[in-house]
């Protein structure tokens, strides 16, 4: 279950609909990109240190702020692919 505090990070979803599980890239995105601390900290006990990497590393396309970004790649000595479009990755 999303706890009610997380709830403002993804205001344009139904968070009742939203499975911790299968969601976790979404959730993962939203958190790090807009989160408090009081959000990042229960993402870092609610994920592995590897689903979050997976999560910059392949980042969903066009979701990233640029300075979230850098700064949890910083965090979590990461590269994340460079996403053109939808359609197109760079390597």
């Amino acid at each position: 279950m999303i706890p009610n505090f997380i709830k403002p990070f993804l205001w344009s979803y139904d968070i009742d609909a939203l499975d911790i599980l299968q969601d976790k890239k979404r959730i993962i995105t939203n958190v790090l990109n807009f989160g408090t601390s009081e959000a990042t900290n229960w993402l870092f006990k609610t994920y592995t240190k590897e689903d979050i990497k997976s999560a910059l590393t392949n980042p969903l396309p066009g979701e990233w702020n640029n300075k979230s970004m850098a700064f949890w790649s910083l965090i979590f000595d990461i590269t994340p692919r460079k996403i053109t479009s939808r359609f197109e990755t760079i390597k």
